[in-house]
């Protein structure tokens, strides 16, 4: 119980890595406050939770929206009076040639993927600062790695949750405050299902063939799975991790290291 009495926020822990996260911080002894948009969702996975031995807050969340980050901080506090872990999950896809991005395309990708995410970890900041300690891993991705001809938006999102996270660990490293993240590759989630079916599209695949050329590509040889990046996750929340800070680890099953 390595986070016995501890308390983690996660943005978008309604399903997929959130939800696995969440269950995965759960077993490690943290109580959970599930900020998502999804309330049930969020209720679902506040219900598994609590069937873990763990309390659970649902705060209904935008991520894109300063008062409702502000407000999940305020709920914490009350609810918990602490806040150790932040969990920056939410997340959003859209693939489209560069000709057809839109602003609007544009700013929704960027104002989920990235804004939020610095927005989020300004709001906790305080209470870390105070606490001087507190641990932040946001999503980033293997696309804020590499470049994609189909994925402009998306990969520049992806990047600079990889700039903030730096940024981030270096300005705060003195008050106590770790900051990494992680970089997945081809999870099996409701955001892989959207990849699919857009990136199908764009090259004229069917969603069955673009799946089994992707698996191809991946050394390990199979899809990753959410609890495959949530343990990673559990990993760099954890005391394990004490000497670690500024990092994206890769967990892709070896696909960067091919780019």
């Amino acid at each position: 119980m390595e986070l016995q009495g501890q308390v983690a926020i996660i943005t978008g822990a309604g399903r997929g890595i959130g939800r696995a996260t969440a269950l995965e911080l759960t077993r490690m002894g943290s109580d959970i406050v599930v900020a998502e948009v999804d309330r049930a969702n969020a209720e679902r996975t506040a219900a598994e939770v609590r069937r873990l031995g763990r309390r659970a807050l649902v705060v209904p969340t935008d991520v894109t929206s300063r008062n409702d980050l502000v407000g999940i901080v305020e709920r914490t506090r009350s609810e918990f009076g602490r806040i150790d872990i932040l969990v920056n999950n939410a997340g959003i896809y859209r693939a489209a040639e560069t000709l057809q991005v839109t602003e609007e395309h544009w700013d929704a990708i960027m104002n989920i993927n990235a804004k939020a995410v610095f927005f989020a970890s300004q709001a906790v900041l305080p209470t870390m600062i105070a606490q001087k300690r507190g641990v932040i891993v946001s999503l980033a991705s293997m696309a804020g790695k590499i470049g994609s001809g189909a994925n402009l938006p998306y990969n520049a999102s992806k990047a600079a949750v990889i700039s903030m996270t730096k940024s981030l660990a270096v300005a705060h490293a003195a008050d106590g405050i770790r900051v990494n993240c992680v970089c997945p590759g081809f999870v099996e989630t409701d955001m892989w299902a959207s990849v699919v079916r857009e990136q199908a599209a764009l090259l004229n695949q069917s969603p069955e063939e673009f799946t089994r050329r992707r698996v191809r590509q991946i050394p390990l040889g199979r899809m990753e799975r959410p609890e495959d990046v949530a343990n990673i996750i559990g990993f760099l929340v954890s005391p394990r991790s004490d000497y670690m800070t500024g990092q994206a680890l890769s967990v892709d099953g070896g696909l960067v290291m091919q780019g």
